[in-house]
């Protein structure tokens, strides 16, 4: 079924003349009247079309469509007669004729005007003064023309090439002036409850959904302003009983022309006031539309719920397939799309249908063992949604929700149905919700007086349990497939997020932003170090970030849950008990102090109270295992008085499995490169001496990340008085055989040196050392060096460059030129012939020392190499040897683009010369 409904001024004709002539119907008998033409110049205010397709169900859908359009427009007079013609009318379109049937009804200040069309023309009805009789009460076929001529003020036939439409039209019957419905006088006792004085909320909603208008009573009953919420979307404060993912939301509510219903609004203190909303959408003279919402509390409903129609007789005497569907009966036409929805109109319906103040509809779960509210009206729905009772409550059937149950006075039985504890109900009835003998659900209705119900009462429920639990199962399991979706694509995006680094602190952050706020509204993560280690709360994070805080001093008043290792989420009671008794103590600090203390106090009972309400819900713990062990707790919780949905948990659970292989990744990691960089640090010299009479200056940059140990190495250390010795190296490869390399070299180099050695003899011991490590070894670069100061101001080098790039030396006047001669490197050969030179570095003069890194630099297919490296040294003239190695390695980071993939090691020395008085 299609349908459309459009207020408005004069609509154009919806069925097209083609030029055809129209016939006209009269009512059938003697001295009966002609038929009148339909009116011209009454002025259509309102339209309302539907489609019904050709099967049998569409006569009941079309009656229900035509009811509830009549009684919106306020034609209630009306109702029963133009719901029974047209129950005929379109019986003859989809059954007799056999073909889809179009329905228009059209509003006016003197009645209404229904069309029914079918696409059969070639069947007609007969003519004013034709001999063919019309129809018979007897005769299957007919009818509908003869309840058109008695009961209708004006009806006709029209045809066009396509269609053939019957229209009657019904006047509003006279009426005393401002009487527009009205009902019985009722004594004081069995009048709606409602505070001394009711305030109705008024708050207008513009376009986009944002608040531009709020009243008096709104200040009154959420506690915001008009300045604090003018421009703020609806959606900020409502709490909307949905479940995300799944069917109409709040957005799409306020677009409706109309909608009547329950929700929450989140008010200034932080909880959730129930209400009941009456939303209507209209337009400005300058055609911008808006919504008008009116909210009162929720057990104030009456002021604005409009009165539910009951099952009409049906008193047309059609075809097959016209019988009332008991499940449209109960749910209304058409019945909601979504299982909340669905859910929401149950228990509103069983409630009225029994006289309640509350009903409650709670479904199974998988294992038949627990049910979870998923339901409620006349409870406080935010606190009661979502949570879960055991099915066997107590021994014998009562006890069970297997069965149907009738209490007449709780208060006799302490704790018969636990959902309704401290509520006030005195009186309830309970049927189960079966489909092919398995338990899916229980339906309840309850009162505040004693003895209201009684086995009459719970045989109605169940009929009526039995019409809807077919469709609630089934919308419970398309919405648990949509669910199952849902959760599979989160979990994928989790894994590769999760996937994507290996830094703790960033992982923590991601286990945090994922579940807030699509699992919980907040959470918290403990970490524990080591078996032997307590667990550590070490991330909080809330969907409002002015509460991460409160939150965080709470919990780090709380002993950590325990870290038991067993799957699945238990319930942790501690922060909702801790936050009520902080709230309390607050609470009663603030009232019990006066004058210009009090004003001290009070500042902070606003955020206590936040924060108690923030963790006031249930709080669930699941443990975070990775390799059998247990290295963290995820803790999940939500607001005051609200609960946690199976699937979500179940969803949580596996988000949990994830994010703790992760977060033990993550640690290994950060293990690993602490000790990389431990022994890197350890391969280095820890600081260089002063050389009385020299500068020296060394730049190290070890390439790629966790910056792993081995590749180059630097060393300087004295080998005797007034004698320095200095190295520089490059080890083939990186990882510990190149660190365990590294490691030999600087530590052989310096003790050779001081034993006396010369500088060929101390290489060729190393070579030898090397050469000893076998298939660990790995071949070594290395320029070494002696170096004594003179007192000219001079300095004597004596050096041995194995396989290395040779060292520059850069003079006074900017030239600059080899300071030794290229020698075999060392690991490859075991029999060294290697000689040492001697440089003398006059006042003014550098040494500059470099590994393959520098000149290797490359962008592209240019390389950098010993020619560009000579040409920056030569700008380097009369600069300090800390400046001139600050301006080889910008000159070395500016010449490509990319960073550099090898290690660099840059070793610079200056001869100043003597300082003159």
């Amino acid at each position: 079924m299609t349908t459309g409904v459009i207020p408005g001024d004069q609509p154009p004709d919806p069925r097209p003349t083609d030029g055809l002539p129209h016939q006209r119907g009269e009512p059938v008998g003697q001295g009966a009247m002609p038929v009148e033409n339909r009116s011209r110049s009454s002025v259509i205010t309102a339209r309302a079309a539907a489609s019904f397709e050709p099967l049998g169900r569409s006569v009941a859908s079309a009656r229900s469509f035509v009811r509830d359009t009549l009684q919106g427009w306020g034609f209630g007079d009306v109702v029963d007669d133009a719901v029974v013609l047209t129950s005929e009318l379109v019986t003859n379109a989809v059954v007799h004729a056999g073909t889809s049937a179009d329905l228009l009804c059209l509003r006016s200040e003197e009645g209404v005007r229904i069309e029914v069309a079918d696409r059969y023309p070639e069947r007609e009805i007969p003519l004013q003064g034709s001999p063919v009789n019309m129809g018979s009460p007897d005769r299957e076929g007919g009818r509908g023309l003869q309840l058109c001529a008695a009961l209708a003020g004006h009806w006709g036939v029209d045809y066009t090439p396509t269609h053939k439409t019957v229209w009657f039209q019904l006047d509003l019957p006279e009426r005393p002036v401002g009487a527009r419905s009205a009902g019985p006088s009722l004594p004081a006792h069995l009048l709606p409850l409602a505070d001394t004085r009711v305030r109705v909320a008024v708050v207008q909603i513009d376009r986009i959904g944002s608040i531009s208008a709020w009243n008096e009573d709104a200040e009154e009953l959420f506690g915001y302003s008009a300045e604090q919420v003018t421009g703020k979307p609806l959606t900020d404060l409502a709490a909307w009983p949905h479940t995300p993912g799944t069917g109409t939301g709040i957005a799409e509510a306020l677009r409706l022309s109309r909608w009547e219903g329950s929700y929450g609004i989140h008010s200034a203190s932080g909880r959730v006031i129930p209400v009941y909303a009456s939303h209507l959408r209209v337009r400005d003279t300058d055609g911008e539309p808006s919504t008008v919402c009116l909210l009162v509390r929720d057990h104030e409903r009456a002021v604005l719920q409009t009165p539910l129609r009951g099952p009409a007789s049906d008193s047309s005497g059609g075809s097959e397939g016209q019988s009332a569907d008991p499940f449209e009966v109960f749910i209304g036409s058409p019945p909601p799309e979504d299982l909340d929805g669905l859910l929401q109109r149950t228990v509103e319906r069983a409630r009225d249908m029994l006289d309640g103040d509350s009903a409650f509809l709670l479904l199974a779960t998988d294992d038949e063992t627990e049910l979870e509210v998923r339901a409620s009206t006349g409870l406080p729905s935010a606190r009661q949604r979502f949570a879960r009772v055991p099915v066997e409550a107590g021994p014998g059937r009562y006890g069970s929700a297997r069965m149907p149950a009738v209490h007449e006075d709780l208060a006799a039985v302490s704790g018969a149905v636990p959902l309704l504890n401290s509520t006030g109900m005195r009186s309830v009835v309970t049927v189960p919700l079966k489909v092919e003998g398995r338990l899916t659900g229980s339906l309840g209705v309850a009162a505040e007086a004693p003895g209201r119900y009684s086995n009459e009462e719970a045989l109605r429920l169940q009929f009526a349990a039995d019409r809807i639990a077919l469709a609630v199962e089934s919308a419970r399991l398309g919405e648990l497939e949509r669910l199952r979706r849902g959760s599979l694509s989160f979990l994928v995006e989790a894994s590769d997020l999760l996937a994507g680094t290996l830094d703790r602190d960033q992982t923590l952050a991601l286990m945090a932003q994922m579940t807030v706020p699509t699992l919980a509204t907040w959470c918290a993560v403990y970490t524990i170090a080591d078996q032997s280690s307590d667990p550590y709360l070490s991330y909080v994070l809330h969907e409002d970030e002015e509460l991460i805080d409160g939150i965080k001093s709470l919990l780090s008043k709380i002993a950590p849950p325990d870290p038991v290792p067993a799957p699945g989420a238990r319930v942790w009671s501690a922060p909702a008990e801790v936050a009520h008794q902080a709230a309390l103590r607050t609470s009663m600090r603030s009232l019990g102090l006066s004058g210009g203390p009090s004003q001290q106090i009070t500042t902070g009972i606003g955020p206590t109270l936040a924060t108690a309400s923030a963790v006031g819900g249930e709080t669930v713990v699941l443990p975070l295992v990775a390799r059998n062990r247990v290295i963290g707790m995820l803790t999940l919780g939500k607001p005051t008085d609200e609960h946690f949905r199976q699937e979500i948990l179940e969803l949580a659970e596996d988000l949990s499995r994830r994010a703790a292989l992760a977060l033990d990744n993550a640690r290994l990691y950060s293990e690993r490169t602490a000790i990389s960089q431990s022994l890197q640090r350890s391969l280095l010299p820890p600081e260089l001496p002063t050389i009385e009479g020299v500068e020296v200056e060394v730049i190290y940059r070890a390439a790629g990340e966790g910056n792993e140990v081995g590749g180059d190495f630097y060393d300087l250390f004295p080998i005797s008085d007034g004698a320095y010795g200095f190295a520089i190296g490059d080890v083939c490869g990186t990882g510990p055989n190149a660190a365990a390399v590294t490691g030999l070299a600087r530590h052989a180099l310096r003790l050779l040196a001081r034993e006396g050695l010369s500088g060929p003899a101390v290489l060729e011991r190393l070579n030898s050392a090397i050469l000893d490590e076998g298939a660990r070894s790995r071949f070594l670069t290395l320029l070494y060096g002696e170096m004594r100061p003179q007192e000219d101001g001079s300095a004597e080098l004596k050096v041995v460059c194995a396989g290395h790039p040779l060292p520059l030396r850069l003079r006074q006047d900017g030239t600059v030129e080899p300071a030794a001669e290229p020698q075999p490197l060392l690991g490859v050969l075991e029999d060294l012939e290697l000689y040492e030179q001697t440089v003398t570095l006059d006042p003014g003069d550098v040494l500059l020392c470099v590994t393959d890194g520098v000149t290797e630099r490359r962008e592209g297919p240019r390389m950098l190499g010993d020619d560009g490296l000579a040409e920056v040294l030569t700008t380097c003239t009369g600069l300090t040897a800390g400046a001139v190695a600050a301006r080889i390695m910008r000159a070395v980071e500016r010449f490509a683009s990319d960073a550099p993939s090898d290690d660099m090691a840059i070793l610079a020395m200056r001869v100043p010369g003597l300082q003159k008085d």
